[in-house]
């Protein structure tokens, strides 16, 4: 179980502490797409996340869109916010993750991973064995496969609730 608990868990992106991660050594943020950074409605980044993304550029942290996404999906995006992308990435499935951590030539610890998922984003992360952030869902609006998705997580936090692991709700750095 101890797989599906994030190293981090905060309400948005935006309540994050990146200085400390920075301080922490990670160089380098995955940043899940949907109902991560906007809704699955919006097709373009708002001026919010440019922001955002400008001053973690400033700070020196390499941003990585890294989804399940099509290119498609990705494109208005990564250049909205110049950075670059990882689509289809098949979360949790490590093969991804591997490639982007060895395309960049970067340590395990120097990665993390920022998503609203226990299933793909954070036990995809702590599976390869980078710093695993979980923020809450943005949208309402899911996805058929993320629904299903929803269902197994609410099942999974339960029974980490039950033991003590994590509780939805409180958040912690």
């Amino acid at each position: 179980m101890e797989k599906y608990v994030p190293d981090i868990y905060q309400k948005s992106i935006y309540k994050i502490d990146y200085d400390q991660l920075y301080a922490r050594g990670i160089r380098c943020l995955l940043f899940d797409l949907d109902n991560t950074l906007v809704p699955i409605t919006e097709h373009k980044p708002n001026d919010q996340i440019k922001d955002l993304f400008d001053s973690l550029k400033a700070k020196g942290f390499k941003l990585v869109l890294f989804s399940n996404s099509l290119k498609k999906r990705l494109r208005p995006f990564k250049n909205g916010l110049e950075v670059d992308c990882c689509a289809l990435a098949f979360k949790p499935h490590p093969r991804k993750f591997l490639s982007v951590i060895k395309v960049y030539d970067l340590k395990f610890s120097e990665v993390a991973i920022i998503g609203d998922s226990m299933t793909d984003d954070i036990y995809g992360g702590n599976n390869v064995g980078i710093t695993t952030i979980l923020v809450n869902p943005i949208g309402k609006k899911e996805f058929f496969f993320a629904k299903l998705r929803r269902y197994k997580e609410r099942r999974i936090m339960k029974k980490l609730r039950d033991y003590n692991l994590f509780t939805q709700g409180r958040y912690y750095e």
